[in-house]
Order: structure tokens, then sequence, then C-alpha cells
């Protein structure tokens, strides 16, 4: 994962360690007059004095070999090419300025060990990394159905995003992962407009032992959602939705009526990794329309940039709940930021 990212992050860093060391002249004292004394001071042995110069030399070579310090002018040349990595891999262009302005802080103008640069650069990156995924507070779903489930509650869980990102899919993968932990899951067939939507989420319900409630094509999917939180003993609804195009306004209205309808306790976007911005500007119309929670991102194990899991969390402050890994039911984790902060860094 992220191999994109990761080159660019250490393409910068092997530059800057390697950058010529500062050669500005040192300033020099004012020599003092020089004062005659009547008592003769006893010379410096010779040997002494070469000691000291040796010492000196060796002093200056020293900080020319494992020092390094960069101008404004120096660092900027280097970001640009850094910059550039870092928007071909997704990353939004705000958090590309903030990671500007800590690294000029910390780098520019400062004489630096040329073996402490990388860390520098890393500890940076990881601060500010760490910041924007953890910053939104984390939604622990199974515990919030377990606490819900105490209550004598279920959850209604509504799933959005895009056609063709893996909606039903990772729909289903959850449902699997749910099962698991014992609860007693719910398919609501909300997609009623794509073709075979209906039959997929079937040949889901079927494989995992899942009840599905489900209308005719054409049907109002609200109504579908409506039956579907009526059904008796259950502990989780999980509802289907059609995928749609954040520009598709009829269909982002109809979405409306659903979660109007439903009252789903979590909605939750789902969108491809691989998708990089356009992923960023759909899960922000998604959450303008009806109000996101938590996102899923699938094929996060397919992508060598990275930048999108950033992005998504910056632009609207909602947890990654989970990260699709593969094809099989159990291919879905639990997002863990540390981990992706080590696959981009170390």
């Amino acid at each position: 994962m992220f191999k994109f990212l990761k080159k660019a992050v250490e393409k910068f860093s092997k530059k800057v360690e390697t950058a010529p060391p500062d050669t500005t002249p040192p300033i020099k004292e004012k020599e003092k007059p020089k004062v005659q004394s009547e008592t003769k001071v006893s010379a410096v042995p010779k040997e002494l004095k070469k000691l000291e110069e040796k010492q000196t030399w060796l002093q200056r070579v020293s900080a020319k070999i494992t020092d390094v310090r960069l101008s404004e002018q120096h660092f900027e040349r280097l970001f640009a090419k850094l910059e550039k990595e870092l928007l071909q891999s997704n990353v939004a262009l705000r958090v590309v300025g903030e990671i500007e302005s800590k690294l000029k802080a910390d780098l520019v103008g400062k004489s630096l060990r040329r073996n402490d640069v990388v860390d520098i650069i890393k500890t940076d990156l990881r601060e500010l990394i760490s910041h924007i995924l953890e910053a939104p507070k984390p939604i622990d779903v199974f515990k919030f159905i377990e606490d819900k489930k105490k209550k004598g509650e279920f959850t209604t869980i509504m799933f959005v995003g895009p056609n063709g990102h893996g909606k039903t899919t990772t729909l289903a993968k959850l449902a699997y992962l749910l099962k698991q932990k014992g609860y007693r899951c719910v398919f609501a067939a909300g997609d009623t407009w794509r073709t075979a939507a209906i039959e997929q989420l079937q040949y889901h319900a079927d494989k995992l032992g899942i009840q599905i409630v489900k209308h005719s094509y054409g049907a109002d999917p609200a109504a579908v959602a409506y039956d579907a939180v009526r059904v008796k003993d259950k502990d989780v609804v999980l509802i289907d939705t059609a995928g749609r195009s954040h520009a598709n306004v009829n269909l982002m209205d109809e979405m409306k009526k659903i979660k109007r309808v439903a009252k789903p306790d979590l909605v939750i976007f789902v969108g491809e990794s691989l998708a990089g911005n356009d992923c960023v500007e759909q899960v922000k119309s998604f959450h303008a329309a009806v109000g996101v929670d938590g996102m899923i991102l699938t094929k996060v194990d397919a992508d060598e940039k990275g930048g999108a899991l950033i992005s998504t969390t910056y632009a609207i402050k909602k947890p990654i709940m989970f990260i699709g890994i593969g094809q099989n039911y159990s291919d879905l984790e639990p997002f863990d930021a540390n981990r992706i902060i080590r696959s981009i860094l170390d």
C-alpha cells in the first residue's frame, strides 16, 4: 500500500539530507589592540599549539560533513517537487500547505546534523497525518450496537456512495462481521433502480443466512427501508441504497427521503480509495446532502498513492471506520491510523 506516497517522502528526505553545507563565513571579531606587558609571557609550547590547530581544523571539516543548513530559497526548490508528488498522491492542497509550513519552520535556517534530517521530516509528517486521521471522534460500531442492544433497541445503518465503488459488497462484509459476533441482521434492498441490485443483495443474504426485505424494481426505496425497520427480532438493519452521482439532484433527494423515513443511527459513506480526489469530492457532496457519520474506503490494498484516506478525513472531519483490503467477507478491517502512518513513513 501507498508506495507512491512513501517514495515521495523518501526522495524529499534524501535531497534535504544531501543538501550542501552552510558556507557562510563566520563573522570576525574586532581585533583588540595589543597591549605590551612589562612581564614577558612564556611562549605556548609548539606541540600544544599544533594540537589546538589540528582540533580546530577537524571541527571545521566535521561541521561541513555532518551539518546542513537550508536557505528558504533552497527549501522551496526542494519542496516544489515534493508538493507535486503529494498532489499526485491525492493529498489535498490544504494538507500540502500545512506540511510545507511545518517542514519550513523546522528545517529552514537551522544547523542540522545530516543524520537527524530524515527523523525531523518523518516526525513532522507523522504528527500532521496523525492529527488529521485521529482528530475525528472514532466510531466503534460494535460497541455502538452493543450499547443500544443493552437498552433494548436496534441499530439502523444506512450505506451511501457512488455507483460501482463496492457499497453492496461492503454492506455484506460488515454483516458478516456482525453475525460473527452474534448480532441478528436484516438487509433492506433499497437500491430499486440498478439492474440486478436486488439479486446481488439477495445472493449475499442467502450466503450469510440473513433476512432480506425487498420490493420490486422501481418501488419507493424509502418504503423498503420503512418495512425493514419494522421487522421483529433484529439487532441491526443494514440499508442498501442506489449508487448515485453527487451531481444527480433527483437521486440525492431520494436518499434524503430514505433518511427521513428510516431515521438511521449511522450514515456510512462507501467510496473507493483508488478514486483519489474524486472520492474526496463525492464524500463532501454526500455529507452536505445527508450528513455522513463515518466512512469505509474500499480497495485500499491496491492503492499505491494513499492520499485519499488523508484527504477524505480532512475534508469532512469524520472518521474512517473500516478499510476494504480484498474480496472475501473477512477482508474488512477496522481502520488503524497508526498502521496507515507506518506504511507511509516506515
